[in-house]
């Protein structure tokens, strides 16, 4: 049953988005019921896979293998570990979330639904691949959605509307003008994501071809590498570069981060809860996947790197979202940031600092995804993202500030919160080998709250602006079950988390074992752990 409960959460929103295609677009409401009936399915299944998952057992479980090409040797291989059980049920929460989020779209909604469940779809597929091939064909079919998503439904940054050219007329909103780093339009938006995307996407498949090309068995099958593949000197280091880089790209790591606020700023604001909450764990999760597992030695020698690099992302990041004005943009950079927290408790390769960043990657997807749903709701009302032009939101929309108040404790990381737990892990287990980096991590902690708590001060508290006087409250059913969901299950994990941590403890410690030459490989079939 687990295997086909892991087959379920993976199709079920392909066959959503297949379904989509024979509905009338003026039949609205069957649109969106088809899209919440795929994205509850897939919710549904995930949750039971994450709480049937193991941990006494560990290794990878709910495994499914079907051959693709034996002459290649490629097969449609997915399994869950105590890494990507987690992070698929993230991926099901934001898409059944996102869903609601997105209830209200009128333009082109089922063409709308139809990218956000592919989108969906493809990250899920990332995080049980247990094949390099489809994990590389999942990553970048989640590109394409994304491209669509900003530059048909997302919406121009501030100041856009009045750039100018040299003889004084606006510019026009055209593709025409993507080139322009200026524009601030989605359309510049959604190409920066796909070019910086595409580029990291290609080293990072040089880098498993290369895999694939020097090791002693022509396969693509992770757990056969991982055994078998051996790669030393020059060419381990070459081929681990490639691989991090470009995974590290869609993470975002310093400096590689810049495509990230800007897609964030442009795009709707489901997307924007996908994006931040698993599209950017895509990265980390790969290096994971790939470079702990099938270069182990060459991981230990090189992740120093990241534990240097994150120190930018935490502090450039958290500085600019300090004094940005726009709310997107403000989320966008603090997402950019927490994930250098992610960084270095991978980078510290202890127990303790990798169970707390697994458990980060997600937290900070409940976490950011409250945000940018809320800050898509306010902007839905007040058209504007605009801090400045906003402020006394709080007696027009009760709910959601207090429901925003809430996001902004659990991206601090609040007593009460998952990301509490997280956070203490990562700066406990990391602080022995990078104590440096941990003090501005702490204090990338304290620069949290004050831009957090600034843009709250200016959106909902104050007097209440011209933009505000039409707003009103989420009330119904539909705008309150998302954000009710992610907080309920931040909340609940946060207060009753030992069997999250003992299904992510299941993975770390064999995996950090085998990286500190210490333990033997556990091997498997495709019938699930062999002794």
């Amino acid at each position: 049953m687990g295997a086909y409960a892991l087959l379920l959460t993976l199709f079920a929103p392909f066959l959503g988005a297949l379904a989509l295609i024979f509905v009338p677009n003026r039949e609205a409401l069957l649109v969106r019921m088809v899209a919440a009936t795929a994205a509850g399915l897939s919710l549904l299944a995930s949750f039971y896979v994450f709480f049937a998952y193991d941990p006494d057992q560990a290794g990878f479980q709910f495994v499914s293998r079907y051959p693709w090409s034996e002459e290649l040797g490629i097969a449609f291989y997915i399994g869950v570990d105590g890494i990507g059980a987690p992070l698929v049920f993230a991926s099901t929460i934001l898409l059944f979330a996102g869903i609601f989020i997105s209830w209200h779209i009128k333009d082109r909604a089922k063409e709308f639904y139809i990218f956000l469940l592919i989108l969906a779809a493809a990250t899920i597929g990332v995080f049980m691949s247990l094949d390099l091939f489809f994990l590389y064909f999942f990553y970048e079919m989640s590109v394409l959605p994304m491209y669509l998503l900003l530059g048909v439904w997302g919406s121009h940054t501030k100041g856009y509307l009045e750039l100018t050219d040299e003889e004084g007329k606006k510019k026009r909103d055209s593709v025409g003008f993507i080139l322009n780093f200026a524009a601030n339009s989605k359309e510049y938006a959604a190409m920066k994501l796909t070019l910086f995307l595409s580029v990291g996407a290609v080293c990072a498949l040089m880098g498993i071809l290369l895999i694939y090309h020097f090791s002693p068995v022509k396969t693509f099958d992770i757990l056969v590498l991982r055994e078998q593949a051996q790669f030393s000197g020059t060419l381990a280091t070459i081929i681990w570069l490639l691989v991090f880089f470009g995974f590290a790209s869609i993470a975002p790591i310093w400096p590689l981060h810049s495509w990230s606020p800007v897609g964030h700023a442009a795009a709707p604001a489901a997307t924007s809860m996908l994006h931040a909450g698993v599209l950017m764990k895509l990265g980390h999760f790969s290096i994971i996947r790939v470079a702990f597992e099938i270069l182990p030695e060459t991981t230990r020698e090189l992740m120093p790197i990241a534990a240097v690099l994150c120190i930018f992302s935490i502090v450039y990041g958290g500085f600019v979202a300090y004094f940005a004005k726009d709310t997107k943009y403000v989320i966008g950079y603090s997402s950019s940031s927490h994930m250098g927290y992610v960084f270095l408790g991978m980078a510290a390769l202890d127990y303790i600092s990798l169970t707390g960043a697994v458990i980060y990657m997600f937290a900070h997807a409940l976490a950011t995804g409250m945000l940018f749903a809320m800050a898509g709701w306010v902007y839905d009302q007040t058209h504007t993202r605009d801090i400045p032009s906003l402020g006394g939101l709080v007696d027009r929309m009760p709910f959601v500030a207090g429901c925003f108040l809430v996001a902004c404790m659990a991206s601090i990381g609040m007593p009460g919160t998952v990301n509490f737990i997280a956070e203490i892990m990562i700066i406990v287990g990391s602080w022995e080998k990078y104590p440096f980096q941990v003090i501005v991590a702490v204090l990338g902690i304290v620069l949290t709250t004050g831009y957090l708590f600034k843009m709250m001060r200016g959106l909902f508290y104050g007097r209440l602006s011209p933009e505000g006087h039409h707003a009103h409250d989420a009330v119904g059913i539909v705008d309150r079950l998302p954000l009710l969901l992610m907080i309920g299950t931040s909340i609940a994990f946060g207060i009753m988390p030992v069997h999250f941590y003992n299904v992510v403890r299941s993975t770390v410690e064999p995996m950090l074992d085998r990286i500190n030459q210490v333990a033997p490989l556990i091997t498997q079939n495709s019938t699930g752990l062999l002794p």
